[in-house]
């Protein structure tokens, strides 16, 4: 391979491989960045079979997108040339140690899920990583490096600095914290992008065809994407400027720079997230399997559009072109009948989900317009019906709780729930129970 190793990768999976890695190669291919990307499998003794695979094939392998775009369906596959190769963190550390020495490098990225961005003082985590990857990095040659982390926490960027200075603090290494500050930049990011991953027996079979190979490292996602990447305002008031050393949006990236994500973040977190949480509990109890066939369903579809259009929508501080744009592709997403999204597994702790992805609009509704959303309030008492049923998979509190039967009022008044007595709203409780 050619190309500069430019991007350190955390993360083997699927949703890098089909997002950031996928993004690579249209930075290749339209804005002649030159880049590949050298991959770090963070967990496991030795490489695993995915792993060993892209390696046999020198880092090849093929996306697929496929959804609806526009009404109609599409399929599109590409082949991604951008992976240099995959190296084992435990058993491969002296080389990963090594990358640091190319000039070449500028970023890493990483998604080590939600719970590897973390501080523990005697463990081997992911930001302790980072930090010594950082002090071979300045005994090297100096240069600073980008981070873009992908873990859907808020804030991953600012996190994973405070965990990495925190072990630079441990090393009293003050020469090296100050060369972090100055040197590198930790970038904050919200990610969207629904990956599937592998594909289904019958499609394997056709895409084997039609490739005229076998790939079993093909990934599988949804057309749709967006990119919001959080750059520092100190770093961007020096002169950083990330667009001109990673081309995103001059290949065509639906990226957005911002100094503030939080209004794309509760975009996100209200219109995708809490859709699903305020409708799927519903479908499941209506006798339906998967997102798209309530999608179908005129009874559904018209909730779907009273809960994104009227009720969500006017809680979300962002031009009213941009958040009817979004959830009518967040509607177009869920008729996507490739994604194969289970009601019952996004059912997964929908107390808490639901605490956090409808409770505020809710909130917020209420107080702008003195009077509750229905739809999201009467989504309460679904939860409730379903908590009654055998198909709930939660915490083992919650499950207790819901073991002893409890009356809609006491699941409303639960306040380790919900933060809140939700029977102290008026009119809340009188709604809830008509949908019980």
């Amino acid at each position: 391979m050619d190309k500069q190793i430019k991007v350190l990768q955390f993360g083997e999976g699927n949703f890098l491989r089909c997002f950031i890695d996928w993004m690579v190669q249209k930075m290749n291919d339209k804005a002649d960045f030159n880049g590949a990307v050298r991959i770090v499998q963070a967990i496991g003794d030795e490489l695993s079979p995915p792993s060993k695979i892209l390696n046999e094939r020198g880092g090849f392998y093929h996306t697929c997108l496929r959804g609806v775009e526009g009404g109609k369906p599409v399929e599109i596959i590409e082949e991604n040339r951008t992976v240099e190769k995959v190296l084992c963190a435990s058993a491969d550390w002296a080389e990963i140690e090594k990358t640091m020495e190319l000039d070449s490098l500028r970023f890493i990225v990483s998604n080590t899920t939600e719970a590897g961005i973390e501080y523990r003082k005697d463990a081997d985590t992911f930001p302790l990583k980072v930090a010594k990857l950082l002090k071979a990095r300045k005994a090297a040659n100096g240069k600073g490096l980008v981070f873009i982390p992908c873990e859907l926490i808020e804030h991953n960027g600012d996190n994973l600095k405070k965990c990495v200075l925190q072990y630079v603090a441990d090393w009293n290494d003050t020469e090296l914290a100050a060369w972090i500050e100055s040197e590198c930049v930790f970038c904050s990011t919200l990610v969207d992008r629904i990956v599937a991953g592998r594909p289904d027996a019958e499609s394997a079979e056709r895409y084997e065809k039609q490739l005229g190979e076998k790939d079993d490292v093909l990934v599988c996602g949804e057309p749709f994407h967006f990119f919001v990447i959080e750059v520092p305002k100190a770093k961007a008031d020096a002169g950083f400027d990330l667009e001109k050393e990673l081309p995103l949006q001059k290949s065509g990236i639906n990226v957005v720079y911002t100094p503030d994500m939080q209004p794309y973040r509760t975009r996100k977190v209200r219109f995708l997230n809490g859709a699903h949480t305020a409708t799927v509990l519903e479908g499941h109890l209506a006798g339906f399997t998967f997102v798209d066939e309530l999608v179908k369903d005129p009874k559904f579809n018209a909730f779907f559009r009273q809960i994104l259009f009227e009720e969500i929508s006017p809680t979300i501080d962002l031009p009213e072109d941009d958040k009817r744009a979004y959830a009518e592709s967040v509607l177009e997403r869920f008729a996507n009948p490739f994604a194969n999204h289970r009601l019952l597994s996004i059912s997964l702790n929908s107390v808490s989900k639901w605490k956090v992805r409808v409770l505020p609009t809710i909130l917020d509704y209420n107080s702008k317009f003195g009077k509750l959303p229905e739809g999201l309030v009467k989504s309460l008492g679904s939860l409730i019906k379903f908590y009654r049923t055998d198909k709930v998979n939660d915490s083992p509190d919650v499950m207790e709780f819901f073991k002893g039967n409890p009356s809609a009022d006491d699941v409303m008044k639960k306040v380790d729930f919900w933060g809140m007595d939700l029977t102290t709203i008026p009119g809340f409780a009188d709604m809830v129970k008509t949908n019980c």
